[in-house]
């Protein structure tokens, strides 16, 4: 059986489970209207939230577009809840096999980079479906996460076909300086878009920089 979707790059946005929920679903609706590639539904939910219904609420905008949803870190869900398509882990995984065998279908894999290259070595070995590396720039949403440079991505292009994202305080204007150091294939973003008065332009402006500037 072939996994649900392959995922070449783009616009990868991901999403926070902790914020209201009619806003999520209405900024959602609109980001998908303007070209979504990928979401992502990050691991930062609210302590009573009930994780499947809210699941199979944003993948009900995504499948009619045939857009691919990924659970952050918490495979089991994609386990349990038929309706992700994959999942991103923020580390290299205990035993990425097991979870291979428990969750009994083909998924979408993809790992989070933090300048190590060892990181990608694995991805590649393991038959990973993207890397994405954080934080480019920095952001209040990326955490502690180390700097990565732009060296680090052009290295990793050597190591692997896979496509690569970049991620971490990313906006229009930095996609331009990025591109003329480096190559990549799709940028990673939260409040860039969801916290855009219209999500769908914003979108459209970040596609237009991303294939205005490839090098």
């Amino acid at each position: 059986m072939d996994k649900p979707y392959h995922i070449t790059g783009g616009i990868y946005l991901v999403l926070n489970p902790a914020i209201d929920e009619a806003t999520l679903l209405a900024k959602l609706h609109s980001a998908l209207q303007g070209g979504i590639n990928v979401v992502q539904i990050w691991n930062n939910w609210h302590p009573t939230a009930d994780k499947p219904a809210l699941i199979n609420k944003v993948a009900a905008l995504c499948k009619p577009r045939n857009v691919p949803l990924l659970i952050n870190h918490d495979w089991v869900l994609l386990r349990d809840v038929p309706a992700l398509d994959g999942v991103h882990f923020d580390t290299v995984p205990a035993s990425l096999p097991v979870i291979r065998d428990v969750v009994k279908r083909p998924f979408i894999t993809g790992i989070t980079c933090s300048g190590s290259l060892d990181t990608v070595a694995w991805a590649e070995d393991n038959g990973l479906d993207y890397v994405s590396f954080c934080s480019m720039f920095p952001s209040s949403s990326a955490g502690t996460c180390d700097i990565v440079t732009p060296l680090t991505v052009k290295r990793a292009r050597a190591l692997t076909n896979m496509p690569l994202f970049v991620a971490g305080g990313i906006t229009l204007q930095n996609i331009i300086s990025l591109k003329k150091l480096t190559s990549f294939d799709g940028i990673a973003i939260i409040s860039g878009i969801m916290g855009a008065d219209d999500p769908e332009q914003k979108v459209k402006q970040f596609q237009l920089a991303l294939s205005a500037n490839r090098i």
